[in-house]
């Protein structure tokens, strides 16, 4: 049967699109075996954050596997790991001191959900094991992941399989679930958690789990500055963990070293991804607070949990060379100092009428069309518009990220950008004279 979409053998996510064969990529570049050359707007999937082509990342790879390339994680550790980790600690807000490895970030967030239940566990009060998550968030693909998780098209398919876990509306103020409008609303989506945490039974609860900035569900859609605080105030209340999820918004995507440090607070745990090895190697942590870590100390028990690749030194070699680049070139700074440009080219595409919001924070933005502007009405879900963005947007050489269920669940059409934190102004130049190509080109489609 192979030759699926040219895929032959290997089985690609939709057999009825044909796959452009990428064969290698420099800066912010990537080409295919057509010739053709793209603009990596999304930098992979949020990944690539340094850039690709770095050849000192490919030699410590390339050393350390000749080295040693594997340990078991329940037996040994290893030195690369461990000067990670030490890394990892002293960038993260507060006393986030342990952190814990995984092959990638939907794997770091079934290592948190678990960690927050032992922590529990381990604390006498077994009866915790809900966490409760938001609608419009995506926290991977595993079913725990998509278990509190709230992207509903992704879950659809999957729902006998998912745990039932609790979900409150999402911080979304283009759409606001309350038709409210800030600072008239008194950020009540902040309040939903503890309405929810009551309903549930707060003996019950815990964990609460949120993106910083929702990303690739959401297209940066970002919390007003006093979500956060009350959320961590609410938390702490309660006795509930709280979980961020950093794996797209870590490392300098949003300007800084951890989204979450825009609003000032400190997680109990802390997920990170992506950037870490900016896709030079599969890696992603959990980052722990010392009471939290405490818990599994001072009761002198093991973390019932391991993960195969979990510390992979091979991996963690191109952690720390990946994170000594982004550091040594200060590219958190580098993205903040042109997040204004970036922001301000995109608000230009305003003019297309499909475009009904355009959201930015440092290299990170979501694109939202609609098929009506003053209503907000999305477009139709089998007009298929983000998939059409996507298609468009490769003929005129450059690479979004589509979402959709922007708006019920099922309609509503975003795109997202996500790009490597080396883009230049002319790059920035560069991405918005593409889109605009795309945008007119989609529009005439939208139109017919």
């Amino acid at each position: 049967m192979p030759d699926v979409a040219r895929g032959g053998h290997l089985f690609t996510l939709d057999p009825g699109r044909d796959y452009p064969v990428l064969e290698r990529a420099d800066g912010v570049h990537v080409w295919d075996t057509a010739g053709n050359r793209y603009l990596d707007a999304v930098a992979g999937l949020g990944v690539v954050n340094i850039g690709y082509g770095r050849r000192e990342v490919a030699d410590a790879i390339a050393a350390q596997a000749a080295k040693m390339p594997f340990n078991a994680g329940n037996i040994f550790s290893n030195e690369p790991a461990i000067e990670l980790a030490a890394v990892i600690a002293d960038m993260a807000p507060g006393d986030l001191n342990s952190v814990h490895f995984t092959s990638g970030g939907s794997e770091a967030v079934e290592v948190a959900l678990k960690m927050a239940r032992q922590y529990h566990v381990e604390r006498g009060q077994p009866e915790r094991d809900q966490v409760i998550g938001r609608w419009t968030s995506y926290h991977g693909a595993t079913l725990g992941g998509l278990s509190v998780g709230g992207a509903v098209g992704r879950r659809a398919k999957y729902l006998p399989m998912l745990l039932d876990m609790p979900h409150i509306p999402p911080v979304y103020c283009y759409r606001c679930p309350w038709g409210l409008t800030y600072p008239a609303c008194g950020v009540t989506c902040g309040d939903e958690l503890e309405r929810e945490i009551l309903r549930v039974g707060p003996e019950r609860v815990a964990a609460f789990i949120a993106e910083p900035i929702v990303a690739s569900v959401g297209g940066a859609i970002r919390p007003q500055p006093e979500y956060f605080p009350k959320i961590r105030e609410i938390c702490d209340r309660y006795g509930v963990l709280l979980i961020i999820d950093e794996v797209i918004t870590g490392f300098g995507r949003t300007g800084t070293d951890f989204g979450i440090q825009h609003y000032g607070v400190v997680p109990d745990l802390m997920v990170m991804g992506k950037g870490i090895s900016s896709g030079y190697a599969p890696l992603a942590a959990v980052a722990v607070r010392d009471h939290v870590r405490s818990a599994f100390v001072d009761a002198k028990v093991a973390f019932e949990h391991i993960f195969t690749y979990g510390g992979s030194p091979v991996a963690a070699a191109a952690g720390l060379a990946v994170l000594d680049i982004y550091r040594r070139e200060g590219l958190a700074e580098h993205a903040a100092e042109l997040a204004p440009a970036f922001a301000s080219n995109l608000a230009g595409l305003r003019e297309f009428p499909i475009v009904g919001d355009v959201r930015t924070i440092g290299f990170m933005a979501g694109i939202e069309f609609v098929a009506d502007r003053a209503t907000r009405e999305p477009y139709a879900a089998g007009r298929k518009v983000a998939a059409l963005v996507r298609e468009a947007g490769l003929r005129n050489g450059i690479v979004t990220y589509p979402g959709t269920g922007m708006a019920g669940g099922s309609a509503g059409d975003i795109i997202s950008l996500y790009p490597p934190l080396t883009f230049t102004l002319d790059d920035i130049a560069d991405m918005g004279e593409r889109l605009r190509a795309t945008f007119t080109e989609v529009s005439a489609t939208l139109g017919g």
